[in-house]
C-alpha cells in the first residue's frame, strides 16, 4: 500500500491519500477542506478513487467530504455510528463557528470495529477507539504495519477530550490496549503533524508513561 500525506485546512489537517500499488485503486481519509488539491493529488498519483473513509467527525476532518463525494462520486464509509451527533450538527456548528464545510454527512456505511476495508488488494483492519470522540476508528493496514489514526494519537500527544462526549479514561485505554498492542513496529499518521512509531510512543509520550 502506497499513501501521500497532505495537510488540509487552517488546521493542518492530515488527509491521506492511499492506494493499491497493484490495481491502482485509491481511498482518501478524512477530507476536511482544500479539495481540488486533493483531486489534483489522485490525478498525479495515477489512480482511481474509490471511496472517502472518515476516521471521526470533526469538521477539520470531514468538513467537505460532501463537495467530494459530489465530484467523484464515490461513497462515504465510517466513521463509528457513535460520532452520528457530530455529522448531522455540521450545518449548526459551521453557522456557530464561521468554519468552511459543505453541509451535513450521512455516511452510505459505517464503521464497526473489527471491520475490514478493501483499498484495491490493500486491507485495512478498522479498530474502534472511543476518547477524543465516541465513534472514532483507527484504520491499520497489517501487512505494511501502518496505521491512520485521526486525533488519538500524536507525536509526543494525544488527543483532545474536552470536547462533546469526550473522556479522557476510554483515550488512554484505547491507545494502550487497542493500538499499542498491535506491534511497536507499526508507524502511525496522526490527525495534524508528524508520523511516529507505536514503539516510540510507548517509551517516549509523556500521557503514555
Amino acid at each position: 500500500m502506497k499513501y501521500q500525506v497532505t495537510p488540509v485546512t487552517a488546521y493542518a489537517q492530515n488527509s491521506t491519500l492511499l492506494w493499491c500499488e497493484e490495481t491502482r485503486e485509491a481511498a482518501i481519509t478524512d477530507p476536511g477542506g482544500d479539495i481540488d488539491t486533493l483531486l489534483s493529488n489522485v490525478e498525479k498519483a495515477g489512480v482511481t478513487l474509490s471511496k472517502i473513509i472518515l476516521t471521526h467527525g470533526h469538521i477539520d476532518h470531514v468538513g467537505h467530504t460532501m463537495e467530494l463525494k459530489a465530484r467523484t462520486g464515490v461513497p462515504v464509509i465510517g466513521p463509528h455510528p457513535d460520532d452520528a451527533f457530530l455529522l448531522s450538527d455540521l450545518d449548526d456548528f459551521a453557522a456557530r463557528t464561521g468554519l468552511s464545510h459543505s453541509g451535513n454527512i450521512e455516511p452510505d456505511s459505517w464503521l464497526q470495529d473489527g471491520d475490514t476495508v478493501t483499498v484495491g488488494n490493500a486491507s485495512l483492519s478498522v479498530v474502534h477507539c472511543p476518547g477524543h470522540t465516541p465513534g472514532h476508528i483507527v484504520l491499520i493496514n497489517e501487512q505494511d504495519r501502518v496505521a491512520i489514526v485521526g486525533d488519538v494519537l500524536f507525536k509526543g500527544s494525544i488527543g483532545r477530550t474536552d470536547f462533546p462526549r469526550g473522556n479522557h479514561a476510554d483515550l488512554i485505554h484505547s491507545i494502550k490496549h487497542k493500538l499499542l498492542v498491535r506491534g511497536d513496529d507499526i508507524s502511525f499518521i496522526p490527525g495534524h503533524g508528524p508520523t511516529s512509531t507505536f514503539s516510540a510512543e510507548r517509551l517516549t509520550n509523556p500521557y503514555l508513561i
